[in-house]
């Protein structure tokens, strides 16, 4: 038995379609009017940026950690400053 059957038998309304995806428009006003850039695309870029600037901070923090104290106190490398 179908699905539309089996919610009309039952007295049940039919079923909502979903929005699809490509239908969603962003809504929110231009950065400038002749640059094709809303605020929410201005501001997630800004949020993607900053989140990617902290992780590659992490990892340079990281690196001169192994670098500069794990790496000469396993001994894998000596330092040449000291």
């Amino acid at each position: 038995m179908g699905e539309a059957r089996r919610r009309n038998i039952q007295g049940l309304p039919p079923r909502q379609s979903r929005p699809s995806a490509a239908a969603k428009v962003d809504d929110s006003p231009r950065v400038a009017p002749w640059l094709p850039l809303t605020r929410n695309q201005a501001d997630r870029f800004v949020a993607i940026t900053t989140r990617g600037a902290w992780i590659g901070i992490a990892a340079l923090a990281i690196f001169w950690v192994t670098v500069r104290f794990i790496g000469p106190a396993v001994g894998l490398w000596t330092l040449a400053d000291g």
